[in-house]
């Protein structure tokens, strides 16, 4: 493995004893749920200031219109292992090359019950970074490198509450609203590597009309 700088720990170390209930309270059904994954990829424009790829999804999709993401997707029969899927996933969305990043951890699998997809989260470190963009226009509307030290500012924290009632952690940075699946993943990585800072949990907003698909249940 490419050696990682020394802000990965502790994430790297601790996330060999994650388990999907450090994620999320939905069981993952026996039998049930589309295999596919997401790439969670970490790099740096500067030594010791580490950000997060985001891309955000076009607003004509069907299911997830508008809505910030990881890129990945379902599974495909030649996909060798949940890595493989990430990373040709990020390839085909936002041109990532996959010899650029270095896969650290496949995360506990999530199931996702609105979309029927069971995911994994594929933590890599970025570490030959390059231009990336919208591959897809007509998914992928924009690719943002959100650097971690906005995410963790408290005043770009809140919960959001969506129509159905459910409550979740949510980011607003540069002009992305990242809430549901992605925004709860972030959430706790950013607690499990030391990175969060202290922010006004009574912060709750509702989510804006335009962008209130159901969400994925996934909690820090």
């Amino acid at each position: 493995m490419t050696e990682l700088p020394g802000w990965w720990e502790p994430l790297r170390s601790r996330t060999a004893s994650l388990r999907t209930e450090d994620f999320t309270t939905l069981r993952v059904p026996k039998g049930q749920g589309r295999p596919s994954a997401v790439l969670v990829l970490l790099g740096e424009d500067r030594p010791g200031e580490p950000d997060l790829l985001v891309l955000q999804r076009a607003a004509t999709m069907r299911n997830h219109a508008g809505q910030p993401a990881f890129p990945g997707g379902a599974a495909d029969p030649g996909d060798a292992d949940p890595a493989a899927t990430a990373l040709r996933e990020a390839g085909e969305e936002v041109g990532l090359d996959p010899a650029s990043a270095t896969v650290v951890a496949s995360l506990p699998e999530l199931f996702i019950p609105v979309s029927g997809f069971l995911v994994t989260p594929v933590l890599a470190w970025w570490h030959a970074p390059h231009p990336v963009r919208p591959c897809q226009p007509a998914e992928v509307a924009r690719v943002e490198r959100l650097p971690v030290a906005e995410l963790v500012d408290p005043a770009n924290r809140l919960r959001i509450r969506h129509p159905s009632g459910w409550i979740g952690p949510a980011f607003q940075v540069r002009d992305m609203l990242v809430w549901g699946f992605t925004a709860g993943v972030t959430s706790t990585l950013l607690d499990l590597a030391g990175w969060s800072r202290p922010w006004d949990t009574d912060r709750v907003e509702d989510l804006p009309e335009q962008a209130a698909p159901v969400p994925g249940q996934v909690v820090p």
